[in-house]
């Protein structure tokens, strides 16, 4: 196992990161998981063998239950407490009434004294705003973070789900004010959905932030156990719950090559997949979640699988994105200026 800067900070976590979204399973979430605490602790308890020491929840996961099974993994694991990177996030609705949801001042602080209650902990290592608010000024979403650091409660903030141009707003009102800036943004990303490629990794590169992968597997499509007409096993997640939303001719286009490259290794085309964001300088760790043991080892041996540079070139090439404005412009206009274009 691998560790990386979280961000532009010296706390140091491991390039897999444990997700527990597949812990609890009540409400809508037993769509994606409904994992009860014994199959969690022996996740939780392989993962931190593995050499995980970052763990990654949610307060709405499950409604609030992921959070509760998580702290009394961590528990049950022996691990001290500093052993362990552990980030939640907050902003999704935890009840019925207008302030139950958001990024208002009022329910981020609600929030975290509800999850720090559920995670059983004095501290949260990263709080991360989960989506975007447009209703909050970012300035009061940002504020409140501040707070949060210097109360204790939160040791480093993040963003999830973010444009770019927000994230800058937050980072530009951080750094006028000397608030505690946004270290990390966790983002939807796979070799089928490079999207944040066009905006968000130019300013993560700039920003020196600290890209946390979701849905590396882009909801277990990339699992390598779907066909082309979107049949899969019994069950399966994307049978009852498709998503996030991918091109699904580019993305078997890719599952393909995988699928090659895969079998002349003798490893999963998630294997493949999960290497193949590995491989990229601007991720700092890939959220991998599991119904199993058996499925978490076979992820965390991703971390295992060299990728030559042939294959990444294959990998690259098949799923590459389509021209978009401004992007094919500038590269156009930049030929012969910029060496490499």
């Amino acid at each position: 196992m691998r560790y990386k800067p979280l961000g532009g900070t010296g706390l140091l976590v491991s390039e897999i990161c444990l997700g527990t979204m597949t812990f609890g399973g009540a409400g809508f979430w037993t769509a994606i998981g409904q994992l009860d605490q014994t199959v969690a602790d022996s996740i939780v308890a392989r993962a931190l063998d593995a050499g995980v020491n970052f763990i990654d929840t949610a307060d709405v996961y499950s409604e609030g239950l992921s959070e509760q099974i998580t702290g009394k993994a961590m528990v049950n694991s022996g691990r001290q407490r500093t052993d362990i990177v552990l980030a939640t996030k907050a902003t999704g609705a935890m009840g019925k009434g207008p302030n139950d949801r958001g990024s208002s001042r009022g329910h981020i602080m609600d929030g975290v004294k509800a999850s720090l209650k559920r995670l059983d902990t004095d501290y949260i290592d990263l709080y991360q705003i989960h989506s975007q608010d447009l209703l909050t000024p970012v300035e009061e979403v940002v504020r409140a973070l501040d707070d949060l650091v210097r109360q204790g409660h939160v040791r480093y903030v993040g963003v999830s789900n973010w444009a770019a141009w927000r994230i800058m707003q937050a980072l530009g009102l951080s750094d006028k004010h000397g608030w505690a800036r946004f270290e990390t943004l966790q983002a939807y990303y796979t070799i089928a959905g490079r999207d944040l490629e066009r905006e968000l990794v130019p300013l993560i590169d700039d920003q020196k932030l600290g890209l946390m992968v979701w849905s590396p597997l882009a909801g277990g499509l990339l699992s390598g156990k779907y066909d082309r007409d979107g049949k899969g096993p019994d069950g399966s997640r994307r049978v009852s719950f498709d998503f996030p939303p991918v091109n699904k001719d580019r993305a078997f286009d890719a599952v393909d090559v995988m699928r090659e490259i895969g079998d002349a290794k003798g490893v999963s085309v998630a294997r493949i997949a999960l290497a193949w964001l590995l491989h990229q300088k601007h991720v700092m760790s890939v959220i991998i979640g599991a119904k199993s043991v058996e499925q978490l080892d076979d992820n965390l041996a991703a971390t295992e699988v060299e990728l030559t540079a042939e294959e990444l070139k294959r990998l690259d090439t098949v799923s590459a994105l389509p021209p978009e404005y401004p992007g094919w412009m500038v590269e156009r206009q930049m030929v012969g200026r910029v060496p490499g274009q």
